[in-house]
C-alpha cells in the first residue's frame, strides 16, 4: 500500500475491522442510466407552476445539464427527448392542505361560528388579474361553480374563531393555464329554539343576531369568505396565510386561511414510473446528479462543499415535488445517495450531517417498509465500517501536509458519533458495539500495521549491521515525529469527540515495538563496539531518549514500559562514544588553531578564530554530556570525570599548540609589533578558553549530579574529583596567561627603568612637571597599544606587573637620592603622576590595587626626602608629640602645667605646676631636678631664649609652682609642630647635667589661640617624660645627610647629645 497516495476510496476493511469489502459503486448500467435519464426528462418537460427564485427558469438549460450529467451524445438525447415527448402527459393533480384559519367572522348568537371549508378546482375560467397578489370578491360560490363529485369539504370545527383542520385533498385538472382554485369558508346553521339562543346571549350584538337569523331561512349556512386563487400563479410547493375575500363590502376584514399546495404528477408514463417506487427513483436521480457535481469539481481542480448546482437543484425539487415525495423520504434518499458516494468519491463528510439531522428530526420507524428499513440499516453499517477503515488509516488518509486533514477527521468522526446516537441507528442496528471500543480497536490495529509498514519502507537493501542499525535509526525518527503529530493534532480531535485518548493508546504501541528491535539489535551488536557502530548506536540512543521523553503522564499508572531501563542495552557503547567525542574535538582545536593567523577578530572582540573554534568545540562537548544524561548515577558521575578530564586536556593542548603557531607565524619577521601583537591575541585567547573552562559546572549540571550521586558517592567525593580537576585546569591556564603576561610586561619594563633614571638625573633647573613629561608620554602610547590589543582582565594583570615593577624602580631610585631632596622632589611627583595614569580615572588598576604597601611607604620616604630642613624639623616635632599621645605610661616621670595664650599681649603664659614620679640619676637615690622650657622649632622662634626653673635638691617630685612668658605671634603658634618643649634635667654640679625626660605640649591646644576671645579658667595638663628614639630617627638620617645645611646639622647635633644621654639613663628605650 502507498501510504502517500491512499485515499477515502482504497479498499476500507470488511465487516467493522476484518475482511476486505468493497465500496458500494455509485455506477449504474446502462439499462438503468436509460430510465432515469428518461425519467428526469419527463420530469423536465411536464414541469407545473411558477420556478423558485434561486431555481433555473429555462427548460432548454436542464435539458442541456441532464444531457452533461448523464453523459449523453447529442444524437442519443434528441432520440430521447423525442421519445419522452411522445409519451402520454401525467395526470396534473392540486395537492391542497388546508392547515388552519384566524380571526374569522363570528356568525352564531355565542360570538362565534362553526366553520368548515368546500374548495375545489374550476377549469376552463378565467379569474381575473393577472398576478397572485389580484384578489376580487366572487359572488359565485364552490357549490354554485364546481360539479358536486368535484367539490370537496373539510370538517366543522364548532365555536371557534380560529379553526384548525389540516386536512389534505388531491384536485385533479386538465389545463394549469384556465385552471383556477377555489376555497368557500361557512358558518355551519343549525336549527335552534328561541330559548336555546336567549341562553347564548352575551351582549347586544348577540341580540341583533337573533333578529337578523328570525328574518333569514331556516338552517341557511352563513357565508364567511373565500379563497380563489389561479393555479398558474403557484409555485411547485406553496405554505403561505391567504386574506378570506367577501361577496360583498359588508365585513371587508374576514380573517385568513392558511394552506399548502403542492402540484404533483398522477400515472406517469416513464418507465422507471410504471416499474420502480418513486422513492427508488428519486434516489437514483439524487445518486446520478451528485457524483456529477463532485467530478465537475474535482475536474475543475476545486473540492465540491455539499452545494448543489442551480440546474440539480431544480431538477431534484422539481422530480420530489411531482413525485409527491414527503420531507422525510427525500432526507432519506439523500442519506443513502450521499453515504454511499461518500464511499467512492471524494467530498466532506460534513455534507452527511444534515441528512443525518434530518432523519433523526422526522424518525418514525412505522413509516417505513421493511426493505426500506433493511436498506437504512445496511447504510448505516457500510459507512460506520467505511470510516473505521479511514480511520484505522487516518496516518495516510488525513496526512498533515494538507492543511485541511485535521478538520476533515475531525468531520468525520462527528458524522459516526451524530449516526451512532441516532435512534433510527439504535433501533435498526441494535447489536453494533459501541463507538469508541470501535474506534479505539481500528486505532490500535491501524497503529501496528503503520509500524509494519514503515519498518519495511526502511528496510536496507544490503544486509549488514551497519545498515540495520540506520534502518532502526530512521524507524524511530519516523515513530517520534508520528508521536508528535498524535500530541500535538490527532490527540485533541479524538478526544474531544469519542473522549479516546490517542496519544497514550500510540505510545504504548509503539514503544512495545520499538523497544524488542532495539533490543535485538544491540543483542545482535554484541561487546565490541568499533567506532562506526559507536556513532550509529548513539544516534539510536539520543533518539530514543527524545521517544520515551513523550511518555504521557498516564502512562505513570501502567506500570513498567518495555522502554524503562533501555540504556542499559547501550553500556557496552560508553567507552566508543566517549573516546570517538574527545577525538572529535582534538581534531577541531588542532584543525581550529591552524588555520588561525592569530589576528583578532574585531575592535571590541580581542581574540581570534581558534577561540571561537574552541569555545564551539566546549559547548558540543557539553550538549553531548547533556544529551547523554545517564541515567545511572554513579556511572554519570564517572562519565561527567571522563568529560571533565578530557576538557581540561584539550584547554592544555591549545595552549600548547597556539603558542607553537605563534612562534612560527612570528619567525624570521623583524617586526617586533607584529610580534606582541601576536602576543596580545595568544593571552586574549587563553583568557577566553580559561572563561569557557569556567563554565564546566553549570555546562555539565554538578549540581543536579552532585544531587543524584548524593546517596552513592562519599561525602566530598565530587567536590574533590571535579572541582580538583577544574582548579588544576584553571591553575594551569593561569600559568601559562600570566607567563605571556609577564613577556609583554618585561617589553614594558625596560623602557619604564630607563625613562625613571633619566628623571632622576635631570639638570636642576628643569622643572619637576617637564621633566617627568617623557615617562607619561611613554606609558600612555605603551598602554593605550596594550589596552587596545588585551582583554580587559589581561591588561589588568598587565598593569599590575607593570605598577609592581615601577614602584621597585622608584624605591630603588628613592633610595639613592636620599640626600637630594629637588631629586626626591622629582620621585614624588612622578609617583603622583603614575598613580593616575595607573588608576586612568576608574578604567585601570582600582584604589586598593595601586595603594600597596610598598606603595605607602615609598609615598612616605619621598614626602619626606622632598621636604625641606625646617619642613623636617616640623615633622620631627610633629613625630615626637604623636609619639607622646601614644604613650599611655610615666615609667619616666611626668610633668604638669598650665598654658593659654593671651592675644591682647601676644603673650604665651606657662605655668609650670610640678613634677612627679622622676626617676632618681644621683648615687644618693634621688635627684636635683629643674625645667628647661623652649619653643620648638628653633626657627620658628629665633628671638626667644630657653627659660629654667628653679633646681630643687633631692626630690623626685618637685613642685615648682613658677609661671614664664613668652612675647610671641599667634601665627607661628598654630602651625603643626609648634610646641613647648620641657626638658628635664638633673643638675650635676660637677659635669653634665643628666636628662630625665622630655616633654611636648603642642602650642596650637593651647586656650586663646582658637579665637579672640582671652581663655577663662585654664585647664591643668598632665605631659608623661619620653626619650628620644635610640635607634636614630629617619628624619634625623635624613638631615644628617645633608652636610651643607648647617641649621640641620646643628639641630642633628643636638638631637644626638639628648639621645646619648636618654641611652645612659633610660630603664627602656621608648617605642
Amino acid at each position: 500500500m502507498d501510504l502517500n497516495h491512499s485515499g477515502p476510496g482504497d479498499g476500507p476493511p470488511g465487516g467493522l475491522l476484518g475482511e476486505q469489502i468493497q465500496p458500494p459503486s455509485h455506477h449504474f448500467s446502462p439499462e438503468q442510466r436509460a430510465l432515469l435519464y428518461e425519467d428526469a426528462l419527463y420530469t423536465v418537460l411536464h414541469r407545473l407552476g411558477q420556478p423558485e427564485p434561486s431555481h433555473v427558469t429555462e427548460a432548454s438549460e436542464l435539458l442541456q445539464y441532464l444531457q452533461e450529467a448523464f453523459h449523453v451524445e447529442p444524437e442519443e438525447h434528441q432520440q430521447v427527448l423525442q421519445r419522452v415527448r411522445e409519451l402520454e402527459k401525467p395526470i396534473f393533480c392540486l395537492k391542497a392542505t388546508v392547515k388552519q384559519a384566524k380571526g374569522i367572522l363570528g356568525k352564531d348568537v355565542s360570538g362565534f361560528s362553526d366553520p368548515y371549508c368546500l374548495l375545489g378546482i374550476e377549469q376552463g375560467v378565467s379569474v381575473p388579474g393577472g398576478s397572485p397578489g389580484s384578489r376580487h370578491r366572487q359572488k359565485a360560490v364552490v357549490r354554485h361553480t364546481i360539479p358536486e363529485e368535484q367539490t370537496h369539504r373539510t370538517q366543522v370545527i364548532t365555536q371557534t374563531l380560529n379553526p384548525v383542520w389540516d386536512e389534505t385533498f388531491i384536485l385533479e385538472f386538465e389545463d394549469i393555464t384556465n385552471a383556477s382554485f377555489h376555497l368557500d369558508m361557512w358558518d355551519l346553521d343549525t336549527v335552534e329554539s328561541v330559548r336555546q339562543k336567549l341562553g347564548e346571549l352575551t351582549d347586544l350584538h348577540g341580540l341583533r343576531r337573533i333578529f337578523k337569523e328570525a328574518r333569514k331561512d331556516k338552517g341557511q349556512d352563513d357565508f364567511l369568505g373565500n379563497v380563489v386563487l389561479r393555479l398558474q400563479d403557484l409555485h411547485c410547493r406553496e405554505d403561505q396565510w391567504y386574506p378570506l375575500e367577501p361577496r360583498t363590502e359588508t365585513y371587508p376584514d374576514r380573517g385568513q386561511c392558511h394552506l399548502q399546495f403542492q402540484l404533483i404528477h398522477k400515472r406517469r408514463a416513464t418507465s422507471a414510473s410504471r416499474s420502480q417506487p418513486s422513492y427508488t427513483v428519486h434516489l437514483h436521480l439524487l445518486q446520478q446528479l451528485v457524483s456529477h457535481e463532485v467530478t465537475q469539481h474535482q475536474a475543475g481542480s476545486t473540492s465540491w462543499d455539499g452545494s448543489l448546482s442551480p440546474q440539480a437543484a431544480t431538477v431534484l425539487f422539481l422530480h420530489a415535488t411531482q413525485k409527491d415525495l414527503s420531507d422525510f423520504h427525500q432526507s432519506m434518499a439523500q442519506w443513502l445517495a450521499y453515504s454511499r458516494l461518500y464511499q467512492s468519491l471524494e467530498f466532506p463528510s460534513s455534507c452527511l450531517l444534515h441528512p443525518i439531522t434530518s432523519i433523526e428530526y422526522q424518525w418514525i420507524q412505522g413509516r417505513l417498509k421493511a426493505e426500506q428499513q433493511e436498506e437504512l440499516a445496511a447504510s448505516f453499517s457500510s459507512l460506520l465500517a467505511y470510516g473505521l477503515s479511514l480511520i484505522r488509516r487516518f496516518r495516510s488518509v488525513f496526512p498533515l501536509s494538507v492543511s485541511d486533514s485535521p478538520a476533515r477527521l475531525q468531520s468525520l468522526l462527528r458524522v459516526l458519533v451524530q449516526m451512532c446516537k441516532m435512534k433510527a441507528f439504535g433501533e435498526l442496528c441494535p447489536n453494533t458495539a459501541p463507538l469508541p471500543q470501535l474506534v479505539t480497536e481500528a486505532l490500535q490495529t491501524g497503529t501496528t500495521e503503520w509500524f509494519h509498514l514503515k519498518q519495511q519502507h526502511h528496510q536496507p537493501m544490503m544486509q549488514g549491521i551497519l545498515e540495520a542499525g540506520k534502518a532502526l535509526l530512521g524507524l524511530v525518527q519516523d515513530v517520534i515525529g508520528d508521536l508528535h503529530q498524535c500530541q500535538r493534532t490527532w490527540d485533541k480531535i479524538f478526544h474531544n469527540t469519542l473522549k479516546i485518548h490517542l496519544f497514550s493508546m500510540a505510545f504504548r504501541e509503539l514503544q512495545w515495538l520499538v523497544a524488542k528491535r532495539v533490543q535485538d539489535h544491540t543483542t545482535a551488536v554484541g561487546d565490541a563496539v568499533s567506532p562506526e557502530m559507536g556513532e550509529s548506536l548513539f544516534q539510536l540512543y539520543i533518539s530514543l531518549k527524545e521517544l520515551c521523553q513523550l511518555r504521557p503522564s498516564s502512562s505513570e499508572r501502567d506500570g513498567v514500559l518495555a522502554l524503562d531501563n533501555f540504556h542499559r542495552w547501550f553500556q557496552p557503547a560508553i567507552p566508543s562514544w566517549l573516546q570517538k567525542t574527545y577525538n572529535v574535538a582534538l581534531a577541531r582545536v588542532q584543525r581550529a588553531v591552524q588555520m588561525d593567523e592569530l589576528v583578532p577578530l574585531g575592535e571590541l572582540t580581542k581574540h581570534s578564530t581558534s577561540a571561537v573554534d574552541l569555545s564551539t568545540c566546549f559547548a558540543q562537548i557539553s550538549h553531548t554530556a547533556r544529551q547523554l544524561d545517564w541515567p545511572d548515577p554513579e556511572e554519570a558521575f564517572m562519565i561527567t570525570v571522563k568529560f571533565v578530564e578530557d576538557t581540561c586536556r584539550l584547554a592544555l593542548v591549545y595552549c600548547s599548540l597556539i603558542k607553537a603557531r605563534a612562534r612560527e607565524l612570528s619567525s624570521g619577521q623583524k617586526d617586533q609589533g607584529q610580534a606582541a601583537n601576536m602576543l596580545c591575541v595568544v593571552v586574549n585567547d587563553m583568557e577566553q578558553l580559561r572563561l569557557v573552562i569556567g563554565k564546566l559546572p553549570t555546562q555539565l549540571a554538578w549540581e543536579a549530579l552532585e544531587q543524584r550521586v548524593g546517596a552513592v558517592l562519599e561525602q566530598g567525593q565530587l567536590q574533590n574529583t571535579l572541582h580538583a580537576q577544574l582548579q588544576s585546569a584553571l591553575a594551569g591556564l593561569g600559568h601559562e596567561i600570566r607567563t605571556g603576561v609577564r613577556t609583554l610586561a618585561e617589553q614594558l619594563e625596560v623602557g619604564i627603568a630607563k625613562h625613571i633614571q633619566k628623571l632622576v638625573g635631570v639638570r636642576e633647573s628643569v622643572l619637576p612637571e617637564d621633566a617627568i613629561l617623557p615617562l607619561m608620554k611613554f606609558l600612555e602610547v605603551e598602554l593605550c597599544y596594550m589596552n587596545t590589543n588585551l582583554v580587559q582582565e589581561n591588561f589588568s594583570s598587565l598593569l599590575t606587573l607593570l605598577w609592581t615593577h615601577t614602584l621597585t624602580v622608584l624605591v630603588e631610585a628613592a633610595a639613592s637620592q636620599r640626600s637630594s631632596s629637588l631629586a626626591s622632589n622629582r620621585l614624588k611627583i612622578a609617583l603622583q603622576n603614575l598613580e593616575i595614569c595607573f588608576h586612568a580615572e576608574g578604567c585601570g588598576l582600582p584604589p586598593e590595587a595601586l595603594h600597596t604597601a610598598t606603595f605607602q611607604a615609598l609615598q612616605r620616604d619621598l614626602e619626606l626626602q622632598a621636604a625641606s630642613s625646617r619642613e623636617l624639623i616640623r615633622k620631627y616635632f610633629c613625630s615626637r608629640i604623636q609619639q607622646q599621645a601614644e604613650t599611655t605610661s610615666e615609667e619616666l616621670g611626668a610633668v604638669t602645667v598650665k598654658a593659654c595664650y593671651r592675644a591682647s599681649e601676644q603673650k604665651l603664659r606657662v605655668e609650670l605646676l610640678s613634677a612627679s614620679s622622676l626617676l632618681p640619676l644621683d648615687s644618693n637615690g634621688s635627684s636635683d631636678p629643674f625645667v628647661q622650657l623652649t619653643l620648638e622649632p628653633r626657627h620658628e622662634f629665633p628671638e626667644l631664649a630657653a627659660r629654667e626653673t628653679q633646681k630643687h635638691k633631692k626630690d623626685l617630685h618637685p613642685l615648682f609652682d613658677e609661671t614664664f612668658e613668652f612675647l610671641v605671634p599667634a601665627e607661628p603658634c598654630r602651625k603643626a609642630g609648634a610646641c613647648l618643649l620641657l626638658t628635664v634635667l638633673d643638675y650635676d654640679t660637677l659635669g653634665a647635667d643628666d636628662l630625665e625626660g622630655e616633654a611636648f605640649l603642642p602650642l596650637c591646644e593651647v586656650p586663646g589661640l582658637s579665637g579672640s576671645e582671652e581663655p577663662g579658667e585654664v585647664p591643668q595638663t598632665r605631659l608623661p617624660l619620653t626619650y628620644p628614639a635610640p635607634n636614630g630617627d629617619p628624619i634625623l638620617q635624613l638631615l644628617e645627610g645633608r652636610k651643607g645645611d648647617r641649621e640641620a646639622q646643628f639641630f642633628v647635633r643636638l638631637r644626638r647629645h639628648r639621645a646619648k644621654q636618654a641611652s645612659q639613663h633610660a630603664l627602656r628605650p621608648a617605642p
